[in-house]
């Protein structure tokens, strides 16, 4: 690449983090790719990507991850998830994901896929995730909490209305605003929280036959800190790299134009199965 990759603050965390994130996705949610995985780790942040994140649901993504970044823990920010909805359960993801990444912090730590109303009241309620996270803070295990979802805008807006969040992830891309507009409920509170915000599924899955570079050009013109995208194999995560490095602002119009594109088939691209 010949510039480095911009970067962003992401929030009130102040890290000031690269545009593009190597998500937990593609080849790293797999298992028995070992040296693969572990060079496409090393070669992310060879690029200078410097936002890595993973999921406990990941299959044996955080154990790579735990094995690319021996020596080279420090040079990066680092995130993970938890899906689980009780304490209990929360504690021990967070045990295991230090164990399989081979850290004794991670930098942000979220609450994955925040998706039904029943959700939110057993992660908000008595024994239910969010003390585990508050815990996991204080005791210096987690820098910084976050909040996932890319089912209901809705119920995240309440997730970031009843606590004071540090990161959220949500979809952006051009169908989401059409079908169920993150960009439109979750901007306004995290940019009045200064919580920031990090984009997910930018390129709609691979299901629309667009240039990629549209696609990452559409994400970062939104008010977002980074965009955490996966990748099948080092070539796709270098061209993710060469986008980024490359990045320019969309016009107003141009924004306009391409969700008007895709506005009739927005619900198909976005349609995630429970």
């Amino acid at each position: 690449m010949e510039k480095p990759i911009p970067k962003r603050r992401l929030g009130k965390t102040g890290l000031e983090v690269t545009i593009l994130g190597l998500g937990g996705e593609g080849l790293l949610r797999s298992y028995g790719q070992e040296k693969a995985a572990m060079e496409m780790i090393s070669e992310a942040i060879d690029l200078g990507i410097n936002y890595l994140e993973s999921a406990r649901a990941y299959a044996g993504s955080e154990i790579y991850y735990g094995e690319a970044l021996k020596g080279k823990r420090d040079k990066i920010y680092l995130a993970s998830k938890s899906h689980a909805r009780d304490r209990k359960g929360a504690l021990a993801h967070l045990d295991e994901t230090l164990k399989n990444m081979k850290t004794d912090y991670l930098d942000v730590w979220q609450i994955h896929d925040v998706r039904t109303e029943d959700d939110f009241n057993v992660i908000f309620g008595a024994n239910g995730a969010l003390e585990a996270f508050v815990e996991a803070k204080a005791a210096g295990k987690v820098r910084f909490i976050g909040v996932t979802g890319h089912q209901d805008p809705l119920i995240l807006k309440r997730c970031l209305e009843a606590f004071d969040f540090d990161t959220v992830l949500i979809p952006v891309n051009p169908a989401e605003q059409h079908y169920k507009p993150f960009i439109e409920e979750i901007v306004p509170i995290a940019g009045a929280k200064d919580i920031g915000v990090v984009a997910m599924k930018t390129y709609l899955r691979g299901l629309w036959d667009a240039p990629k570079k549209l696609l990452f050009n559409y994400a970062l013109t939104q008010p977002v800190a980074t965009a955490v995208i996966g990748a099948d194999n080092i070539e796709q995560l270098r061209e993710n790299a060469e986008l980024a490095s490359n990045f320019f602002s969309l016009k107003h119009k141009e924004i306009q134009r391409i969700a008007q594109i895709v506005s009739p088939f927005a619900r198909e691209l976005l349609y995630y199965k429970p």
